[in-house]
């Protein structure tokens, strides 16, 4: 079975219903596993483990939350060879505003010689129906891929 590993900081309600969307949508794929890992806890082992990746964080202060952060410190070194080309997405919430933490993410993705398969999703505010359902394909979409 292919696995989906989903790292993510989920500190508040918000994010809690976004990262439910997140589980629905890759239940939508045939085949696919989805191994969601508190990005604290998440290291090298669980993404060599994988297929493929999807990010999700707040956004902070125009960054990536610091626990994605301790994430990628922890597994840069370690994965850089082995995951080039690994397929990923990734999604940010704010209340405001998500372009700093997004481009952060990426930057590091791109370092990391990542693909991004799906569109990046930036939600702000309150997650509205439609927007829990655009986590849902975005999710889906990822899945697909690998």
């Amino acid at each position: 079975m292919t696995r989906l590993l989903v790292v993510h900081h989920t500190p508040s309600p918000a994010l809690q219903a976004v990262l439910e969307a997140v589980r629905e949508g890759v239940e939508m794929a045939d085949d696919v596993e989805a191994v969601l890992r508190p990005a604290l806890s998440a290291g090298a082992a669980d993404l060599l483990a994988a297929d493929g990746v999807l990010l999700g964080t707040p956004a902070n202060i125009g960054y990536m939350s610091g626990a994605l952060k301790h994430f990628f410190d922890t597994v840069y070194y370690p994965c850089l060879d082995a995951t080039v080309g690994l397929p990923f997405g990734v999604y940010v919430h704010g209340n405001d505003d998500t372009a700093g933490a997004l481009a952060s993410v990426q930057r590091i993705t791109g370092a990391l010689g990542w693909k991004q398969v799906a569109a990046p999703l930036s939600l702000t505010g309150a997650p509205s129906r439609e927007d829990l359902e655009a986590v849902r394909e975005l999710a889906a979409t990822v899945a697909v891929s690998l």
